[in-house]
């Protein structure tokens, strides 16, 4: 192996295949760009890109995920189900006018909100529902093979 053979290979990352480590890659990457902007002046007409926490939890035969999505209503949110991922998006705007004796003031605010999430199994996207209630998206999606819950047993601690 030559020098510059050793140096192409050093240059390569080992990246291990698994999504979750690709998800979480992208969402410090966002984070990073988003505080690499921060100290950039503000414009009202710059639209704020929220981040997006969200809760998976595996029940045997479905997925549910909640997502917390403050200040949007039900028919600002866009969902799309894959075969083995959930597409989550929002934008809600507000503007604000007031008149005065001799100014106007105009007030406007966008929040969106962006995330993919991967899922580990197959899921059936037809049958996925959803519900907005206090700012939680909820949204159950039906496994194609549901799981066993595993069995467990009770240890008594001495």
């Amino acid at each position: 192996m030559t020098k510059d053979d050793k140096q192409k290979t050093e240059l390569a990352p080992a990246w291990p295949l698994n999504w979750q480590s690709l998800d979480k890659a992208f969402e410090n990457f966002r984070k990073e760009f988003e505080k690499s902007f921060a100290s950039f002046p503000s414009f009202p007409s710059m639209q704020k890109l929220s981040a997006l926490s969200c809760d998976i939890v595996d029940e045997g035969d479905k997925y549910v995920v909640k997502a917390e999505m403050p200040g949007i209503k039900k028919d600002e949110v866009k969902l799309n189900v894959f075969d083995n991922s959930l597409e989550i998006s929002a934008q809600h705007k507000e503007e604000e006018e007031e008149k005065k004796k001799n100014y106007l003031r105009k007030e406007r605010s966008e929040v969106s909100y962006y995330r993919t999430l991967p899922l580990p199994e197959k899921v059936v996207s037809d049958k996925t529902s959803a519900k907005l209630s206090d700012g939680v998206l909820s949204i159950t999606i039906p496994k194609a093979t549901p799981t066993p819950k595993p069995k467990s047993s009770s240890i008594q601690v001495q």
